[in-house]
């Protein structure tokens, strides 16, 4: 794909917002525009979800507003759409993961399947993307569903959960957790690109830049 001219939307957490940045013109997704000459424009919001969540609200109100309530504030002449989220899910969501079978956004895999039909039906035309969870460093404490005692699982559950959910509707998945080279637990690693373990700094928007302007020349 040749994006030069491009409009790519960017719907994200904290990451696409611009934590862990120096400023947001540091963002990955302005590094793409610098970069191939796109038209791009970033709709993150810190500690927002994919799933709604189900018990207990966010002490701040913001990180409530999940990804599928934002779908409508986005531009609608996108050619390429960019959706990258899930840690949060993993990281503070209450939200029970659900099963294929799920469409309630009350569960990740309901609120997975209802976001990536609701992209489908405003953009019919453009290019829609996934891009997973980056490794952080916390990621093997695995969460508990609000509904039953039952484990949900670990970060890798919902990398999977991503990966299967957007095969359903052929959407490409950009796996940043098993490609982008960004692992906090490798302290070299964590110096130069996420110091705090969980949001990089402009070294890794930059390297998750150069790993999406890559996959989108591949389709």
């Amino acid at each position: 794909m040749e994006l030069k001219g491009k409009k790519i939307v960017f719907l994200g957490d904290s990451i696409t917002e611009g934590n862990g940045a120096s400023s947001v013109e540091h963002t990955y997704w302005n590094e793409v525009a610098r970069r191939t000459g796109a038209e791009c424009y970033g709709y993150g919001i810190s500690g927002t979800r994919i799933a709604i969540q189900h018990q207990v609200p966010s002490p701040n109100p913001r990180f409530d507003l999940y990804f599928g309530s934002r779908v409508e504030e986005m531009r609608p002449d996108a050619d390429v759409v960019v959706v990258f989220g899930g840690t949060n899910d993993f990281g503070h969501g209450d939200a029970p993961l659900g099963d294929m079978e799920s469409r309630e956004e009350e569960t990740f895999y309901g609120a997975l399947h209802m976001l990536l039909t609701k992209l489908i039906n405003k953009y019919p035309e453009a290019q829609i993307v996934v891009m997973t969870p980056l490794h952080r460093l916390n990621e093997d404490d695995a969460r508990f569903s609000s509904r039953s005692i039952r484990r949900v699982g670990k970060l890798e559950l919902y990398v999977n959960v991503i990966q299967q959910v957007a095969a359903f509707y052929g959407v490409p998945v950009l796996d940043l957790y098993r490609t982008s080279g960004l692992q906090p637990r490798v302290p070299v690693l964590k110096e130069k690109y996420m110091p705090d373990g969980l949001h990089p700094n402009d070294a890794g928007h930059i390297r998750i830049a150069e790993k999406l302007i890559g996959f989108l020349g591949t389709l």
